[in-house]
């Protein structure tokens, strides 16, 4: 850690500010009154005293730092005020190892699920090598859900928002994965750019969808041993068709195989099953969600009135079915595990923007759009397992 001259900090020199400049010091000084400044790990610390509200001053000084490359946040350290700037990141440096961990494994828990669940030909326990062969199943899940998140991550960058890589989650689940992530470190700017964020995944993710869905509902369909469907132990799965899926279908006059147990569609339309459901949930208007995001872009704090409804219509949602259509505790989990996601994910709050001006007519429209999008890819039952 070294101490900075603050006669000389933040000033120009003959060639201009770096992009290792802070802001000058008078700007910083009139509302934070400065006695020291040091760097320290490439951040800058200037310890003073606010002179305004405390939670007024990143407001004042954001765009400030933001102009010289960094992302300022005021902290108290042993009771005094901080302000910490740290340099915000505009590219990947070296190679993030521990997102490509994550990719190879994600790929090996995908393929193995496809191999033993979507696959009746293939037992990847009695022969290992069989989870090759479920590399359309694989690549459909990832496409879906790797174009989602470069969808958030490109707008991410073009709103210069630093961002991750996406972060792939391997888990043996029935399509392997839990899904992908990328971790926003930057402050939202503007309504804009948090809109901007939140739509470029769903509407990217979607696109990919389509594309898959097409492609898989021409590929062969599986077929099931018939002396399988007579074995007591057996395990059947259903699965819920989203209105975009049954669309898609009847729009390019593919069969869905809905009332024969013997055959099924190809796994490639599972992965776009996949996409569609993952569009939804990830629509919901809630916190951290993309839906969050939209929704706290377009209607502003009215945002969090209504994400404080939503765990209630889901936890309503699982009742109607357990209570009045019949269906098991195990089919309708999934929305008991949703309503209370959500209330974590309401009671954190969406992202807030520094400048909280209010959008354009053209982005509330495309706001609208997407969530009537989202609405075409929701099932009230997703999956149904039948012993």
């Amino acid at each position: 850690m070294e101490d900075i001259d603050r006669s000389g900090f933040g000033t120009a020199g003959p060639s201009g500010p770096s992009s290792e400049d802070g802001p000058p010091i008078d700007r910083i000084e009139s509302v934070f009154a400065v006695y020291e400044v040091q760097r320290e790990d490439g951040r800058l610390i200037y310890y003073g005293d606010p002179l305004i509200r405390p939670e007024r001053v990143i407001g004042e000084l954001w765009s400030d730092f933001r102009e010289r490359g960094y992302d300022a946040d005021l902290e108290v350290r042993h009771g005094e005020y901080v302000l910490v700037a740290e340099p915000t990141s505009v590219g990947i440096n070296g190679i993030p190892w521990t997102n490509v961990f994550l990719l190879l494994a994600t790929i090996g828990s995908t393929l193995f699920v496809g191999a033993w669940w979507w696959y009746p030909s293939l037992d990847p326990f009695a022969n290992p090598i069989d989870i090759a062969h479920a590399w359309p199943f694989s690549l459909a899940i990832l496409g879906v859900l790797g174009v989602h998140e470069m969808g958030h991550y490109v707008m991410s960058r073009y709103h210069q928002v630093d961002a991750s890589l996406p972060y792939f989650i391997p888990v043996p689940t029935l399509i392997g994965t839990m899904g992908a992530v990328i971790r926003m470190k930057g402050r939202m700017p503007d309504r804009k750019a948090l809109f901007d964020i939140g739509v470029a995944g769903p509407l990217a993710g979607l696109v990919a969808t389509v594309v898959a869905t097409v492609i898989g509902l021409h590929l062969p369909p599986v077929t099931v041993d018939p002396a399988l469907l007579q074995n007591p132990d057996a395990v059947r799965i259903e699965l819920g068709y989203p209105p975009l899926l049954e669309l898609l279908a009847a729009g390019f006059d593919q069969p869905l195989y809905r009332d024969d147990p013997a055959t099924g569609v190809n796994p490639v339309v599972i992965g776009a099953w996949v996409g569609m459901f993952v569009t939804f949930l990830n629509l919901i208007p809630v916190g951290q969600l993309d839906g969050g995001h939209i929704l706290r872009a377009m209607a502003g704090e009215f945002q969090e009135t209504i994400a404080a409804i939503v765990p209630g219509a889901l936890f309503a949602l699982a009742g109607y079915l357990y209570y009045v259509q019949n269906h098991s505790v195990n089919t309708v989990f999934v929305w008991i595990l949703w309503g209370l996601l959500t209330t974590v994910f309401a009671s954190v709050g969406p992202a807030t923007p520094m400048r909280d001006e209010r959008l354009g007519p053209g982005r509330v429209l495309l706001g609208i759009l997407t969530f009537g999008v989202g609405l075409l890819c929701f099932m009230p039952i997703p999956v149904m397992i039948i012993e």
